[in-house]
């Protein structure tokens, strides 16, 4: 990351040697060109410099085009952001090659930050099928080719289990630096961390406010009145200040700023722990434990 990126904005160091920004923009959903500009201009003036975006959102040329009309807007370079992109479950195997180069193309930023496998299964495939694994496999040498010629600075997965994360690390020539998954108080992932950070790979949160459930949450509500803070801060606060990055979707501008502010003030041990006891291995996304 240059020189220019926000003092706001704190990064973590991945296994492929790149620095990727504890907060991000998540894109899901983001599809109308104005949504987008709107979106991605407020978030560099809040100090956003990473954004998440996936070929099954179908943004990525609208959010390629938007980066490259707004970074020098505000003085930066292609240097100063962070991108990630997704490979689409349907592309999943022997389609994985032209599946990311399609998404270089469509984002036109020269390369990709990182680059997941977005699901462990294959979109064709029934959940217990046994091709699954030899597809995943397929498509994570092609990402490994990739990197290698450096279109994809760092790759990663999502979605996946601990035992589809051990099965990885077992057969690949380049660890996985990321592992996107959902991550939030009633959803605190103890085994999936500990195997990250037995392999060195970085967890990363997404979902952080259970799809909006989490910001209504009794629990959630006090901590964020004690604080004097959006319960959207405090879920997401949580996370930063277990070292675990984020990537919270929004479109409105003031929200998108909101967002931001989780690095100036601290949750207290007795917080933290408060929040953590609402563990109870609750999904509000899909949940990939039975694909095989």
């Amino acid at each position: 990351m240059s020189s220019s990126t926000t003092p706001t904005t704190p990064s973590v160091l991945l296994n492929a040697g790149v620095q990727m920004p504890l907060l991000g923009l998540g894109t899901y959903k983001l599809v109308a060109p104005d949504d987008v500009y709107l979106a991605v201009d407020a978030a560099l003036v809040a100090g956003y410099r990473a954004f998440d975006s996936a070929a099954c959102y179908e943004n990525e040329a609208i959010f390629g085009r938007a980066l490259k009309d707004l970074l020098p807007k505000h003085g930066l370079t292609r240097e100063d952001v962070f991108i990630t992109s997704k490979l689409d479950p349907k592309d999943q195997g022997e389609r994985a090659m032209e599946a990311a180069l399609h998404s270089l193309s469509q984002l036109d930023l020269g390369y990709i930050d990182l680059y997941l496998i977005h699901w462990p299964g294959t979109e064709s495939l029934a959940e217990r099928d046994q091709r699954n694994p030899g597809n995943r496999a397929q498509s994570w040498a092609t990402l490994e080719e990739l990197h290698a010629q450096g279109k994809l600075k760092a790759i990663g997965v999502s979605n996946y289990t601990p035992a589809h994360m051990r099965e990885l690390v077992k057969s690949c020539k380049i660890p996985p630096a990321v592992l996107q998954v959902e991550f939030h108080p009633e959803l605190c992932q103890t085994e999936l961390r500990s195997v990250c950070e037995e392999y060195g790979v970085c967890f990363q949160a997404f979902s952080s406010l259970g799809k909006g459930a989490l910001v209504t949450d009794p629990v959630v509500m006090e901590v964020a009145k004690s604080c004097e803070r959006t319960p959207a801060q405090v879920l997401l606060r949580w996370a930063v200040q277990q070292g675990v990055p984020v990537i919270p979707k929004s479109s409105n501008p003031d929200r998108i700023k909101d967002n931001a502010r989780i690095f100036d003030f601290t949750l207290s041990d007795t917080d933290m722990d408060r929040l953590s006891a609402l563990d109870r291995g609750h999904k509000y996304c899909l949940d990939s434990s039975e694909v095989v």
